[in-house]
């Protein structure tokens, strides 16, 4: 006889308190945080919040976010998605060392990562003088930017699809070998279709990290009024500034396309569900 019970076969009173508990603290923690920022931004009205997004600085943060997301997402999407192949379809010396080196950035402090490349790239740093020689600028410009978000951001779309290229293992790989297709044809005809779905979703979660990202950027940026503050770190300014209706507004811009963004996936998640159903 089986140890276990199903989960249905559970009293209702815990089965109705574990939810509330679980629905209470998403309300808590979640959902009446954001609604206080989009509150506080529409507190003098909508033509109010929409002169403070309207404002030349700010339409600077926002064009340098997403400049940044563009610049950071198309390489963490093949850098991860190479990375998680490698992993999954293949055995070499060093596997384990990739795979930590994946989860470093879930470890280490965006903070330390900025500092990191201040290190390397900055006017006292390893390679300071030589990028001074050729005027070539990474700290406190774009370049460090996009470097700092691609490191807090690179584990994303490999996590993502690692798990399902190891569930569906080498079998259809092998078989297309056998069958006479190369390597890329391989990938391209076989391994990507099977993952498209998650990777779309690692992408729309690096896109979404990539945006909102803060301590890294914070440290690399030197934060230049208008040209290399991105929104996280224009907000930090408008509230330091007691410019609360202005930093409420950028703040909810952002938390909406970070909804958008969550939008999209569930979106994606569904479709997904449905050609698996029609599969099966």
């Amino acid at each position: 006889m089986s140890q276990f019970r199903p989960a249905t076969a559970d009293p209702a009173w815990l089965r109705l308190s574990v939810a509330g508990v679980a629905l209470l603290t998403a309300l808590v923690l979640l959902v009446l945080p954001l609604a206080a920022v989009f509150t506080e931004a529409l507190r003098r009205g909508l033509p109010a919040a929409w002169a403070a997004i309207a404002e030349p600085d700010t339409l600077a943060a926002i064009r340098l976010t997403l400049l940044v997301a563009v610049l950071t997402v198309p390489v963490n999407l093949v850098g991860g998605l190479a990375a998680a192949w490698c992993i999954t379809k293949f055995d070499f010396p060093g596997k384990r060392v990739l795979v930590t080196l994946i989860e470093l950035p879930f470890s280490v402090s965006p903070v330390i990562s900025g500092l990191t490349f201040v290190l390397i790239f900055g006017a006292h740093g390893w390679l300071g003088e030589w990028l001074q020689a050729r005027d070539i600028q990474v700290i406190f410009a774009l370049p460090g930017l996009v470097l700092a978000t691609i490191f807090v951001t690179f584990p994303f779309v490999a996590r993502t699809v690692m798990p399902l290229m190891q569930e569906q293992g080498r079998e259809e790989e092998e078989a297309a070998a056998t069958l006479g297709a190369g390597g890329l044809s391989t990938f391209l005809r076989v391994t990507l279709p099977n993952v498209k779905w998650a990777l779309l979703a690692g992408v729309l979660l690096c896109n979404a990290r990539a945006m909102g990202e803060f301590g890294a950027v914070s440290v690399v940026s030197g934060h230049v009024r208008g040209e290399t503050n991105t929104m996280p770190l224009h907000v930090e300014i408008l509230y330091n500034e007691y410019q609360f209706s202005g930093a409420f507004a950028v703040a909810a811009l952002l938390a909406l396309l970070g909804l958008v963004t969550l939008g999209a996936k569930v979106v994606l998640e569904r479709l997904a569900g449905r050609q698996a159903g029609g599969a099966a």
